[in-house]
């Protein structure tokens, strides 16, 4: 943070202090056991846990001040300044608000069924070529990450790239409340979250309030590939462009993938350039057509925005390719989705000499349709003719490996018992894509592999 008077902290937060109001802050923290001395640490209360129960610890740990909804009497005098407010995560997000408006910088809101965080590195990256930039840290995109990422916004900084996430109607709304974004990027509209939002288009009019609330004269950048664009388009009172494969007002074309990456022309409305991005898919090529576009719309000249992605790296677990014992793995084990997860098993039917091999987990939050989207990964591995299918974990994930019919195919109730039979079965030249919802944590098949 830029240093910020204690009480202008608390007047963003709407609480009362109780302490000295001129104490200068640079850092807000949520995690009681990350306090370093001078913060201001926040005591939120979650269904399984209370804060409030270590603020004795945080206060002898050199914390600023705490803000707290309640006082416990046991506590006695504390060695910090104390923000009494009415909701802690409510006064998160207000003081995020707050420091927003007083800090300034740009903010380009982010969001998306597919490719949100590899978006945000690609659009972070691009943006570097013009100013300081900031962005989300890692998935730190909900309604307590993106405040956090507000609050991290330091002197020089001149934009921030907040990608924010979703998976209820209405937390799109309130994560640009806070946010307010100057700009807005929207990758795409897929299935993801359709437990809970019940159809596709109940999703796509979540992801169009980013759109919807980016100001007038600010950039709105939606996907010419998505069928959904048009529509958000039309709920735009910022300025609109179409950015995508083959189409768009920045549009690529003539891709030529390889063991390394992908190579195509970058059409910038009529100004070609030849672009070069060192990440396996090419799924990933609409991914960086939408932060071409963002960045030429700031002003970027094509040929920067083309070196920058050439030069790019991604957030950890999203096609990162990691070479162990002679195998080549290809770590996508952030997330999945359906979509998300046929782009990985197209990318892996591209790669190697050798074998190629799925390792797949469940996929989350897919409701009453679960069984049919995971039979339908499954399907469409066996279509791709891989040299195996292996599945972890319950019940869903064994649907993919029921449903790749004419290859050879496993299912494996964990982690380990998987690392032992790859262990066994791979040899060197194979490629190994690992993929699965967080919740599945595929990593860990490579933990194990890796501690053979």
């Amino acid at each position: 943070m830029i240093p910020v008077p204690l009480q202008t902290l608390a007047g963003f937060a709407a609480g009362t202090l109780r302490g000295d109001g001129a104490c200068l802050v640079t850092s807000v923290n949520t995690d009681s056991r990350k306090i370093t001395a001078g913060e201001v640490f926040v005591a939120l209360v979650g269904d399984r846990f209370d804060a409030h129960d270590f603020i004795p610890q945080v206060a002898a740990s050199g914390a600023a001040a705490v803000v707290v909804s309640k006082i416990n009497p046991a506590w006695g005098a504390l060695p910090c300044a104390v923000i009494e407010v009415g909701d802690t995560l409510l006064a998160l997000q207000k003081m995020a608000a707050g420091y927003r408006q007083h800090h300034g910088a740009l903010i380009i809101g982010l969001t998306g069924s597919n490719g949100k965080t590899s978006t945000k590195d690609l659009t972070a990256a691009v943006m570097a070529r013009k100013c300081q930039t900031r962005a989300t840290l890692g998935n730190l995109n909900n309604h307590i990450g993106l405040p956090l990422t507000l609050l991290s916004l330091r002197e020089g900084d001149q934009c921030c790239v907040a990608e924010m996430g979703m998976n209820h109607a209405g937390e799109i709304k309130v994560l640009t409340d806070i946010a307010r974004p100057d700009a807005g990027i929207i990758t795409n509209v897929g299935m993801a979250h359709i437990e809970h939002l019940g159809t596709q288009d109940a999703i796509a009019w979540e992801k169009g309030t980013l759109a919807a609330s980016v100001r007038a004269g600010g950039v709105v950048v939606l996907n010419a590939n998505d069928k959904y664009s048009e529509v958000i388009s039309r709920h735009c009172q910022a300025s609109v462009s179409m950015a995508g494969v083959g189409r768009g007002d920045v549009s690529a074309s003539n891709l030529r993938a390889d063991a390394t990456g992908t190579t195509f022309t970058l059409d910038f409305s009529g100004e070609k350039l030849e672009t070069r991005l060192p990440i396996l898919g090419e799924h990933m090529v609409g991914n960086a057509a939408l932060a071409a576009c963002m960045g030429w719309r700031q002003g970027i000249a094509p040929a920067e925005v083309a070196e920058a992605l050439n030069q790019v790296k991604l957030t950890g677990g999203r096609v990162e390719p990691k070479v162990v014992h002679g195998i080549q793995f290809i770590d996508d084990s952030y997330n999945a989705n359906p979509d998300s997860m046929i782009a990985g098993l197209r990318t892996l039917s591209t790669l190697g000499e050798g074998r190629r091999v799925a390792v797949l987990g469940r996929m989350g939050e897919l409701g009453p349709i679960a069984e049919a989207e995971h039979r339908r990964v499954g399907e469409f591995a066996a279509s791709l003719k891989l040299d195996a299918v292996f599945s972890v974990g319950g019940s869903e994930a064994a649907w993919i490996t029921e449903a790749s019919k004419n290859v050879p195919s496993e299912h494996f109730p964990d982690h380990a018992t998987c690392a032992a039979h790859l262990r066994q079965w791979l040899r060197t030249g194979d490629v190994v894509l690992l993929k699965g919802s967080r919740s599945a944590r595929m990593e860990q098949v490579l933990t194990h592999f890796s501690a053979s």
